[in-house]
């Protein structure tokens, strides 16, 4: 056997390897109380300021739990976490009791609003001060965080499914911010869009978390993952992992799945076309990586 022939050691790696495919049970745990918001003076005794509170499907786009995995998995203390297409105060809350700095792109000031009533409601002020939102949309992140360009450690984005943001424009007129953000800012297009810009943001070996959920829209089952992957690659971005997010609760090998109201009510009606309810029991994580040399990171 020649010199040629024998086999290269692998050299160590301080980082913590990912494994192909995981999964992590994060059950929707975001808490969203509603709160008055009401910007103008009372006029006249009868007045009556908006209860604001996000819809289910926001609270839950990225989860309390969730946040911590993807945070303890990919920084470390100290690091910062940015935040596109921000719909709840998971991610900021989870990153402040973890010691992390966080920013958040909220382009619309009602849900600017909302997440920081939140905030303030649960978080002490000295982990309020690790945290900030910018004013800017997911695509257009690397201007409106310019001064931390190269430095991010870990960017999180749940892009909204196509088709959904017309569903939404009912639950905007309902009071959700988040439903209103996406219907006026066009969250569709940012979510062909947004990749670049991230890329620009992370620093050498920084993550991107794509969180996406299939759903059905016109007859036809969409999954965005595929070509969330593909558009990444693009991008520069290289595909490390595959997450299963499990969203609710899990009792021994059972699933604690419940259905809402409307969803027992569609079973009841043996006259409904409609396709059966789908429960959300999980969500898809697109774990991608900025090439580079960089240290630290996931562990």
């Amino acid at each position: 056997m020649t010199d040629t022939d024998q086999p290269k050691p692998t050299p160590a790696i301080p980082a913590r390897q990912f494994l192909p495919l995981t999964v992590w049970l994060c059950p929707d745990d975001t808490t969203d109380q509603p709160f008055r918001h009401d910007g103008q003076q009372r006029q006249g005794p009868v007045h009556r300021a908006a209860r604001v509170r996000t819809c289910d499907r926001h609270r839950a786009s990225i989860s309390t739990a969730l946040a911590r995995h993807l945070i303890t998995t990919t920084t470390q203390e100290g690091d910062l976490v940015a935040e596109a297409f921000t719909a709840n105060n998971a991610t900021l809350h989870a990153a402040a009791h973890l010691d992390r700095r966080a920013i958040a792109c909220v382009p619309h000031f009602p849900l600017a609003r909302h997440i920081g009533t939140q905030l303030r409601a649960v978080l002490p002020l000295e982990h309020l001060e690790r945290v900030k939102m910018r004013p800017c949309r997911a695509d257009q992140m690397h201007r409106g965080i310019a001064d931390h360009l190269g430095q991010v450690s870990l960017v999180i984005a749940a892009p909204p499914t196509p088709g959904a943001t017309a569903t939404r424009t009912g639950q905007a007129r309902g009071g959700c911010p988040a439903c209103l953000s996406d219907v006026l800012t066009d969250s569709a297009f940012q979510a062909r869009s947004f990749l670049p810009a991230a890329f620009r943001l992370l620093r050498p070996g920084g993550h991107l978390a794509v969180v996406t959920t299939a759903r059905h829209h016109r007859g036809r089952l969409v999954d965005p993952a595929p070509a969330i992957i593909r558009q990444a690659r693009t991008a520069g971005f290289r595909y490390s992992q595959h997450v299963i997010a499990v969203r609710v609760p899990v009792e021994g090998d059972t699933l604690l799945v419940q259905a809402g109201p409307g969803d027992l009510g569609q079973l009841r009606d043996i006259r409904s076309r409609a396709l059966p309810p789908a429960a959300r029991v999980h969500a898809d994580v697109c774990l991608l990586t900025r090439p580079g040399n960089g240290q630290g990171g996931a562990r």
